[in-house]
């Protein structure tokens, strides 16, 4: 079932305030992932691939010798634990799992104790990689898929990897014409590191909007004029005279970059400064091509990003574990968002990946 999502407008036009951001404006895509039951020929965001029957399922060759991060649950646990919180309600007075759940916690808790049970532990290698999102171009025009592919899918490792501790993550373009098996039963790896690395079975409803520059991306005269209170008094912007003493956040939260899972756009920073990276081969600047967000939007300044259809769950009360701000489930970094950059002179070119 198809079904749509509308971001409100800004606060205020800021190009009508700073016509000098007008240059800097970027199309981007808001994915708005909403669970659902997606199928091969939908985009989605953890979802099953349209993955041909007679090619390779990626696995991660690094060595994983499990750092102990106190979580250690196969995907089904994960799931199952999902379930059961989904049902939960404050007059339930508790959820007691159905005889085929209990049968499918004990069969997963079997599977992964005799997994390390195993002298010494395994090193799990090579790990099969879980899907993260699959994205048709006629879904997210803005991709640039090379040839004649039509299809982006991203998958990651679910387990920390150095130097900064998140997934690893790999990409494929595919022709869909071209797929003519399909791989119905892909391997999944014994655990996850983090349930925050399982994500659940998202449709999408893309949304066109145009975005600016976090203050950070900023040459220094224009981050300067951004920050001049008085420049947005003369324009008669209509800002709360509370947010006189930083307009810089005004226009980060506000006006600039939309939170969420998106493609293109601005990046969002935070954990560090702006930094721009170049191609390890050619050393053209990257861009972003995907934003893998742990929270649709966040706190009271966020809200203000949530779509006209769910302002109703934005503003309300909530009581199932599926937060209205994470549909995903997904959690990378501290709540953060990774950050998938690639190389716009070839997608042969290795991509980045950046927790900010």
């Amino acid at each position: 079932m198809e079904f749509v999502r509308t971001t409100p407008p800004r606060p205020v036009e800021v190009t009508e305030v700073f016509p000098e951001l007008a240059p800097l404006a970027r199309p981007a895509i808001r994915l708005h992932p909403r669970p659902g039951s997606p199928t091969v020929g939908d985009s989605s965001v953890g979802g099953p691939l349209l993955w041909p029957a007679g090619e390779p399922w990626p696995l991660c060759q690094d060595s994983h010798l499990h750092i102990d991060s106190g979580f250690r649950q196969s995907p089904e646990e994960v799931r199952l634990e999902r379930r059961l919180r989904d049902r939960w309600h404050p007059d339930s007075g508790g959820v007691e799992p159905t005889s085929e759940e209990v049968a499918l916690r004990e069969r997963a808790a079997a599977r992964l104790a005799a997994r390390h049970a195993l002298a010494p532990p395994p090193a799990e290698c090579p790990v099969p990689l879980l899907p993260v999102a699959q994205l048709y171009v006629r879904d997210v025009p803005l991709l640039r898929p090379p040839g004649g592919a039509d299809v982006l899918q991203v998958l990651w490792c679910p387990y920390d990897h150095d130097p900064d501790h998140k997934p690893a993550t790999a990409l494929f373009w595919r022709s869909a014409a071209e797929v003519v098996d399909i791989l119905d039963a892909p391997p999944e790896p014994y655990e996850v590191n983090w349930s925050g690395y399982l994500p659940e079975p998202c449709l999408l409803a893309p949304e066109a909007i145009t975005e600016y520059p976090d203050s950070l991306d900023l040459a220094p005269e224009m981050r300067g004029l951004v920050a001049d209170w008085g420049r947005w008094q003369a324009a008669g912007a209509g800002v709360d005279s509370s947010y006189a003493d930083y307009p810089v956040e005004f226009y980060d939260a506000r006006l600039a970059h939309a939170p969420g899972w998106k493609a293109g756009g601005w990046p969002p920073w935070g954990r560090t400064d702006a930094s721009p990276w170049d191609c390890a081969v050619c050393e053209t600047r990257m861009v972003p091509l995907l934003t893998i967000a742990s929270f649709e939007w966040d706190g009271d300044e966020g809200r203000g990003w949530a779509p006209y259809e769910d302002r109703a769950a934005a503003y309300g009360d909530y009581y199932a574990a599926r937060r209205p701000d994470q549909p995903t489930a997904v959690e990378v970094g501290s709540t953060d968002n990774m950050q998938i950059y690639v190389c716009p002179a070839s997608p042969a070119h290795p991509h980045i990946d950046l927790i900010q």
